[in-house]
């Protein structure tokens, strides 16, 4: 067959044969742009160009393109709202409004300026073009990530000042998406506009996030929780649309809202990344580079004279800024190449943008942007991406040079989560726990260990154990985390615990409470109590009775001299990442002297925005937090074993008061580090674990005599 008769079926038509080959270019694009170091998604346009009517004309740009085009530019923008770091921009919101201002006002200026003087457009499209210009994406961030300085003062700014500026940019965008879909210029559109996008993001702010938590609480199966959230998704774009408004603003705002419930660390924000990234986006950047004709860049020289105005003024328009940023706040100069290198990049949201104006047919027949500025708009995104990633790496790279230079290596203990299963019904909840505790980006496995006791071992038991690990991995695979399954037989299970953890140098166990099956049963139960007694390691035992991202606040309750424990700097910091992770407040109740320290370790470890403080004059009293605790928070309660710093007599009614008083809260009950040498007494049948003396009479008259005397006093 010659190459006439091969192109006489052209385009190809045949669904099967469609999603193939969109599906080989999915594949291998990427892998091909990588080795000349381009950025994946202008690999995808430039693959959709190469395979569309305007190259080898393979494909056709039909329903399905366009469909799916329209899902991934949805997907684009809600996934920027979800995955924004609403730390980052509490912590310097300041700084980094400042920077969003500036530059979101400077590519403005110089974007209307030379739009209307060297390129003769109209005032509409020079606002909606200088809008393009103005939104930057931040592809440059895993580049950050992978250096460790995601938590860098530049790196925060760059973050916050993009969150601004793509806000203004997506405002722009709307209402001038709003203008031609309604054209009326009275100064009452205008009014009744406003009012009806005011209203829209009041009720979507409001009822969304009662809607999410209701539904998570109530439904745990993964498939409904994903398509959940994309209905959400759609429906704040389609209830944008119906107010006359761009259906990407919609998309944004519900981003914005689901960020509190879904934790960058979980299953179901893997899953949204995973099919934004294998398919919707893909299929919407392939769609985008078969509407473009790259040929009409050398057709005239004025195609060629928009891509260079577009690029110069767009690279122009970003340093400045973050020159002005620089010499207002008094950042280094490296600092300043991160706060140009990574809000150079212009992607998602320009092609967006540009998709839209495009789109636009005026009363004239002519197009809002042209052609011209479509395919410039290509050429300016593989030249502000290369940019961006070269700029922003040589600056990563100075930085991390510059601190091992002048701050010696230390070393750290590595934090290792070991989580006992034994009931399948606390596997997810004790896998979200951990994996919101630890730190975000560690690498190192979670150990999930079932152990069988040696003397009343079965064959039904081993099978249930595998089935239980087995579902702790789909878990865990889920959120992307790396977790290595353990099924060991020991003499109990107790021990099996501790030679775990001390064969795969755990620093932390995460059980569940004990359920009570017999009435003599303790509230801890003595498989607990006996690993408490075994271990200094820390010990978290919780109680969820509802999905962790769908807690609304952390309760902590600290007793005195708990900062004198060793672990005390460790839980802090576990509890402020948890806080950051799940976007929910955390007030701690602690002692004058415990407060002081608990607010220097909590803003060192970046939880101040999120931490509140009051006082617990005494640890009698902690009965009146019931009516501090409600149903959607965590109560957590800092405890000791007997015989450490911090312990006190009225422990020992713990459990009865937390069973009493707190049966229908979320427990997490926290055991500290200690370093103190265990003694063990072994017993060939089954060996028990020192008890340390506790002195407990001498505790209980010592407390009433200092509370008979504050009283005196």
């Amino acid at each position: 067959m010659n190459w006439s008769d091969f192109a006489s079926h052209l385009p190809i038509t045949d669904p099967t044969w469609i999603f193939f080959l969109v599906l080989l270019i999915i594949l291998f694009a990427p892998l091909i742009m990588g080795k000349f170091r381009i950025p994946h998604i202008v690999g995808m346009i430039l693959a959709g160009m190469l395979v569309g009517k305007y190259g080898l004309n393979l494909l056709n740009f039909d329903d399905s393109f366009e469909l799916f085009g329209k899902v991934g530019m949805y997907y684009i923008v809600f996934l920027a709202g979800l995955e924004l770091d609403m730390d980052d921009f509490k912590k310097n919101r300041t700084k980094g409004v400042v920077f969003g201002l500036l530059t979101f006002i400077f590519p403005m200026l110089l974007g209307v300026v030379t739009s209307l003087v060297f390129l003769h457009y109209s005032m509409v499209s020079s606002i909606l073009l200088a809008g393009i210009y103005a939104c930057n994406t931040l592809i440059a961030y895993p580049i950050i990530s992978r250096y460790g300085l995601s938590g860098e003062r530049s790196s925060s700014i760059s973050i916050v000042g993009t969150i601004v500026t793509v806000l203004f940019a997506l405002i722009i965008l709307a209402v001038i998406g709003g203008i031609y879909k309604t054209p009326d210029d009275s100064a009452w559109f205008w009014v009744w506009l406003l009012g009806k996008v005011v209203v829209l993001t009041v009720l979507v702010i409001i009822f969304m996030p009662r809607l999410c938590r209701w539904f998570f609480r109530r439904y745990e199966d993964a498939v409904m929780q994903f398509v959940f959230v994309l209905s959400m998704v759609f429906l704040g774009a389609a209830l944008m649309q119906i107010v006359g408004m761009e259906g990407i603003l919609g998309a944004f705002l519900a981003g914005l809202v689901l960020n509190r419930y879904v934790p960058h660390v979980s299953p179901l924000m893997s899953r949204l990344e995973f099919v934004g990234n294998a398919l919707f986006i893909p299929y919407f950047l392939i769609g985008v580079g078969m509407i473009i004709d790259i040929r009409s860049l050398f057709v005239g020289s004025f195609a060629l004279y928009v891509a260079f105005m577009m690029t110069a003024v767009t690279i122009i328009s970003k340093w400045i800024p973050a020159y002005i940023t620089q010499k207002i706040y008094g950042l280094e100069t490296v600092e300043r190449s991160i706060l140009f290198g990574m809000t150079n990049a212009h992607a998602a949201a320009a092609l967006a943008a540009v998709l839209i104006g495009h789109g636009i047919i005026m009363d004239n027949g002519e197009r809002l942007l042209s052609d011209e500025v479509l395919n410039g708009t290509v050429v300016m995104i593989l030249i502000t991406c290369i940019i961006s990633s070269i700029v922003t790496e040589r600056a990563a790279r100075k930085i991390v040079t510059r601190q091992l230079e002048k701050v010696p290596t230390e070393k750290k203990e590595q934090e290792c989560f070991l989580i006992p299963i034994a009931n399948p019904e606390t596997i997810e909840g004790l896998m979200e726990m951990a994996l919101t505790l630890r730190l975000q980006k560690d690498k190192t496995p979670l150990i999930a260990l079932n152990v069988i006791d040696d003397n009343n071992a079965s064959e039904m038991k081993e099978q249930i154990a595998k089935r239980n690990l087995e579902r702790t991995a789909k878990v865990a695979a889920a959120a992307d985390a790396i977790v290595k399954t353990v099924l060991r037989y020991d003499l109990n299970i107790v021990q099996g615990i501790i030679h775990t953890m001390k064969e795969y140098s755990a620093t932390d166990v995460v059980i569940g409470l004990h359920r009570k099956s017999k009435l003599t049963d303790s509230f801890f139960g003595s498989l607990t109590e006996r690993l408490l007694e075994g271990t200094n390691r820390q010990v978290m035992i919780t109680k969820l009775l509802m999905p962790v991202n769908t807690l609304r606040r952390i309760i902590v309750a600290v007793p005195e001299k708990a900062e004198y424990e060793a672990g005390f700097v460790k839980w802090v910091t576990q509890l402020c990442r948890m806080s950051r992770q799940l976007g929910c407040r955390i007030r701690f109740f602690a002692t004058k002297n415990t407060s002081a320290l608990l607010r220097h370790i909590v803003e060192k470890r970046g939880g101040g925005p999120y931490a509140e403080f009051s006082e617990l004059t005494d640890w009698d009293d902690l009965l009146t937090l019931t009516d501090r605790v409600s149903f959607d928070h965590l109560f957590v309660v800092v405890s000791s074993r007997v015989g450490s710093i911090s312990y006190r007599s009225s422990f020992e009614r713990l459990p009865m008061q937390l069973n009493k008083y707190f049966a229908d809260n979320s427990l997490l009950i926290v055991y500290p580090d200690q370093f103190a040498d265990l003694q063990d007494t072994v017993s060939f049948s089954d060996p028990i674990m020192y008890r340390p003396v506790s002195h407990v009479l001498y505790d209980k008259v010592i407390g009433r005599f200092s509370r008979w005397t504050k009283r005196n006093d």
